[in-house]
């Protein structure tokens, strides 16, 4: 299945696949949250092939998760801004970053820590229920069929 097939799934998993699902993209957005937003600089951060940045900031801008915007007439330069859709995506790049921690860093221990600013401290961002405040955690979470889902033919 191309990733292009995938947004027609009635699955919020797949259709979010289909525009972050590139080897690179995450990468690029990780640059983004940490305060890159010119070409050059994410290019020359992340080692990346111009054309494929390219391609890929390009797509980030289609679907509304950075903003292009002009930074120097002559010759024209661009930077690229998180947008408030793509600010949204920074609970899935800590999720990764953690799970990366756990399964993937060694013994060395984390490349990056987590600084909560209010309170200066280092932090371990965890999901709680919005009803009841209690620890979300995978065994303690079913799925159920939504308003969006499709219903079955016959």
């Amino acid at each position: 299945m191309r990733h292009s097939a995938l947004h027609d799934q009635p699955c919020s998993i797949a259709r979010t696949v289909a525009v972050l699902g590139e080897r690179w993209t995450f990468v690029i957005l990780r640059e983004a949250f940490q305060g890159q937003r010119r070409f050059e600089d994410m290019q020359r951060g992340l080692g990346i092939a111009r054309n494929i940045l390219a391609d890929r900031l390009n797509r980030l801008v289609e679907e509304g998760i950075l903003d292009r915007r002009p930074y120097r007439q002559r010759p024209p330069r661009y930077e690229y801004r998180l947008t408030d859709k793509g600010r949204d995506l920074y609970p899935v790049l800590v999720a990764l970053m953690q799970w990366g921690d756990r399964h993937r860093c060694g013994d060395a221990g984390p490349p990056t820590v987590l600084v909560h600013e209010a309170c200066g401290h280092e932090t371990r961002p965890h999901y709680v229920c919005s009803h009841c405040g209690e620890e979300i955690e995978a065994q303690t979470m079913r799925s159920e069929p939504g308003p969006g889902r499709l219903a079955p033919t016959a």
